[in-house]
C-alpha cells in the first residue's frame, strides 16, 4: 500500500508530468493531495491553484494566471478514484481515505487545507462548521444531490442547456435533482460536476466524484510474465530477452 503526500505546488507545477501520467496508467498509488492555494513552505508563492487576481511575494500586483482545478485535471486525464474533503471534517476525510485504500489502482484526493500563516480563510466556506452545513455538496453515489442545512437546496441538469446547475428544490420538485453515479464509465459528469464551484468560497461538491475499475499498471506486466512461464517453463528475464531474433555488436 503506497501512499503519496503532496500539495497544489509540488503535484500541479514541479511534479505535473508526473502526477498526471501516474492517473493515466493506473500506477496503484494513493496520492493525498494537500491544497491551501499557496506555497506555504517557501514562504508564500502563488501556487497553481492561486485564484486569479491573488497578490503573493511572486505576484505583488496580482496573479493573472488562471488556477488548476485539481479534480477537473485528475478526470482529465482519467483518473479512476478522484474525491474530495477537508481537513477539518473528521467524519469525512477518514471515508475518503479508507475508500481510497480500497481501490484498486490510483487514487486521487484533493484535501482542502487551510494555510494560516500566507493564505489564512482561503476555505472557510466549507472549515467553518455552520458554513459546511450550508456550503458543503456531499456527493453519494445513488443518491439524488442535495444540499443545505435541511437539504432545501440541489443539483440538477438545466433542460435547455444540459449544464449542471444549482436550484431550490422548493422550486423545480425533488424529482429533478440529479442522482450521483461514481461509477459511471464516462466521466464527464463527474467533470461537470467538478466544475461547478471554481472558487471554493460558496456552494462546493466533495466526496468521491469518480470510483471506476480499470487495469491496474504492473498487473498488465505480472500477467504476461505468468503467460510466458506457461509458454516457455521460464520468466527470467535472461530468457524473455533472448527469445526470438537476437543480434551481437561488435
Amino acid at each position: 500500500s503506497i501512499w503519496v503526500v503532496t500539495g497544489d505546488g509540488d503535484a500541479l507545477s514541479i511534479g505535473g508530468n508526473h502526477l498526471i501520467h501516474a492517473l493515466r496508467r493506473n500506477v496503484p498509488v494513493k496520492i493525498l493531495l494537500f491544497n491551501n492555494q499557496i506555497y506555504g513552505l517557501t514562504k508564500g508563492q502563488v501556487s497553481p491553484t492561486s485564484e486569479l487576481g491573488k497578490v503573493t511575494k511572486s505576484t505583488p500586483f496580482g496573479s493573472i494566471d488562471g488556477p488548476f482545478n485539481p479534480v477537473s485535471l485528475a478526470l482529465g486525464a482519467e483518473a479512476t478514484f478522484v474525491a474530495r474533503t477537508v481537513d477539518t471534517d473528521k467524519q469525512h476525510l477518514p471515508a475518503m481515505l479508507r475508500a481510497a485504500a480500497a481501490h484498486d489502482g490510483a487514487a486521487l484526493i484533493e484535501i482542502y487545507q487551510n494555510c494560516p500563516v500566507f493564505n489564512d480563510g482561503a476555505f472557510d466556506a466549507l472549515r467553518d462548521k455552520q458554513a459546511n452545513g450550508i456550503n458543503a455538496i456531499r456527493l453519494e453515489h445513488g443518491q439524488p444531490i442535495s444540499f443545505g442545512v435541511e437539504r432545501e437546496n440541489g443539483v440538477r441538469r438545466n433542460p435547455d442547456t444540459g449544464d449542471l446547475e444549482i436550484v431550490a428544490i422548493a422550486d423545480v420538485g425533488a424529482d429533478a435533482l440529479l442522482v450521483h453515479d461514481a461509477h459511471r464509465e464516462d466521466p464527464s459528469l463527474a467533470f461537470a460536476l467538478s466544475r461547478l464551484s471554481l472558487v471554493p468560497n460558496g456552494p462546493t461538491p466533495i466526496g468521491i466524484f469518480r470510483d471506476v475499475k480499470h487495469p491496474v499498471s504492473g498487473q498488465e506486466l505480472t500477467a504476461q510474465l505468468a503467460a510466458n512461464r506457461a509458454e516457455t517453463g521460464t520468466a527470467e528475464l535472461d530468457a524473455l530477452l533472448h527469445a526470438g531474433d537476437t543480434w551481437t555488436v561488435a
